[in-house]
């Protein structure tokens, strides 16, 4: 699915590195997306959820300042919404209920988060 599926979708972006949560942030803008955050902690992402409704996709990193952002992952699945992780965890330290998010693994291109997410994303 090309680019412009995320074309006004709203995507989520919680990432407590401040120059890669401004990469995505940068990156997403450009191709008309509308960013939620980007957030660097649970309680922020879980705010933006409660205060500004649905989102339409998520990236989430795992690792926010040793928090472990687990929670938004579930309320994100559980709302049936698109996400991948960018984290620097491998896949064996990642639980295993999450098997099927598509996971990224730090150093990562944000073409490629960004094709990921889009494929994910259902018609508008």
């Amino acid at each position: 699915m090309p680019v412009s599926a995320l074309l006004n979708r709203r995507v989520l972006v919680v990432e407590d590195d401040y120059f890669w949560a401004d990469e995505l942030r940068q990156g997403l803008e450009k191709v008309g997306v509308v960013v939620r955050g980007p957030v660097a902690s649970v309680e922020a992402a879980l705010n933006i959820l409660d205060s500004e409704g649905a989102v339409d996709g998520a990236i989430l990193d795992l690792d926010l300042r040793g928090e472990r952002a687990y929670v938004v992952a579930d309320r994100l699945l559980a709302q049936r919404t698109p996400l991948v992780f960018v984290t620097g965890y491998d896949a064996g330290a990642i639980l295993h209920r999450y098997a099927s998010v598509p996971r990224f693994e730090k150093p990562v291109m944000f073409d490629t988060v960004l094709r990921a997410l889009s494929a994910m994303m259902p018609p508008a």
